[in-house]
Order: C-alpha cells, then sequence, then structure tokens
C-alpha cells in the first residue's frame, strides 16, 4: 500500500520551519539583515542593503568582510539544508531537534569587483558532501547573477551524528 501524499502547504510549512530552525541557530545572520528565498531543495541568500553594510564611502562599496560573511553564511546554511533534505522529506521533525552547524576549516573570498549600494544575492553549491568533510563553491552578485561581484571557495567540518 503506498503513502499517500501530504498536502502541499504541510510540506511547505516543514520545510519553512525547518529553514528558520537554521537561520535562528546564527545571531550573525539576523544582525546583518540574511535572509533565504527556498524554492524546493534550492536556496538564495538575500543580503538586502543597508548603511551600515558600506565599508568604503568614498565608492561607495559593501564591506570585503561583510561580503565574506555573507558568502560563509549562505554556504554553511545550504550545506545544512542538504544534508537534511532526505530527512524533511521524509517527515521527520528536523526542525524540532537542535542542528549542529558544519564548521568551517577554511574559506577563500576572490572579490571581483565592487559591491554596489543595493541588495545583494548568493547561491552556494555543494562540490563535494561526505560523512566528515565537505567542499562548497559560493557566488555573490547583484543585479545580473552571471556577473559576481565575489566568489568564495570553502571547506567544512560536517558534524558528527549522535
Amino acid at each position: 500500500m503506498s503513502r499517500r501524499p501530504e498536502p502541499v502547504q504541510v510540506v511547505k510549512q516543514r520545510r519553512d520551519a525547518a529553514l528558520e530552525a537554521l537561520i535562528d541557530g546564527v545571531p550573525y545572520i539576523k544582525f546583518l539583515g540574511i535572509r533565504f528565498d527556498r524554492r524546493g531543495d534550492e536556496l538564495t541568500g538575500v543580503l538586502p542593503y543597508a548603511d551600515m553594510l558600506i565599508g568604503n564611502p568614498a565608492l561607495p562599496a559593501i564591506h570585503g568582510g561583510v561580503t565574506a560573511a555573507f558568502l560563509e553564511v549562505t554556504s554553511i546554511i545550504s550545506l545544512s539544508w542538504f544534508t537534511q533534505w532526505d530527512a524533511l522529506e521524509a517527515g521527520e521533525g528536523v526542525e524540532d531537534s537542535p542542528r549542529r552547524l558544519p564548521k568551517t576549516i577554511d574559506f577563500t573570498v576572490d572579490y571581483l569587483r565592487s559591491g554596489l549600494p543595493r541588495d545583494a544575492y548568493a547561491r552556494a553549491r555543494i562540490t563535494r558532501s561526505g560523512r566528515r568533510y565537505a567542499s562548497v563553491h559560493a557566488e555573490g552578485w547583484q543585479d545580473n547573477s552571471a556577473r559576481p561581484f565575489a566568489q568564495a571557495t570553502g571547506h567544512f567540518l560536517m558534524p558528527q551524528r549522535d
């Protein structure tokens, strides 16, 4: 006997709650105002523009540290989202259990051009995900996803399961 599909509202609520639980685990995400747009299993990080993000008012340009943090946060949340996806789709209440996030081993950012005083977006692609270690590539853009203003590569230590 096959399992009856859940109503779309139930699936959406479970996914939204799981994503919110991941984000709530990192206060820095709230401080910077980062949010995530979820479409199925794909996440896009959104960094809404705020004056406090400007590092060089003469240009003006988004601070390099903010850019790096945005790409790193997008990488960590996307990696966590990817690793919990199967449990989430199986109907497990992953949002109820505390989530340990991957720990950064190293993170290299390439600044391709100045981040302008406007909203920024980022996506991360997991290039390797194992039980202990993962590699992620992230790109940040503003007006045109084909013209990133920064990209990064990170390696992460995966949390051990209990």
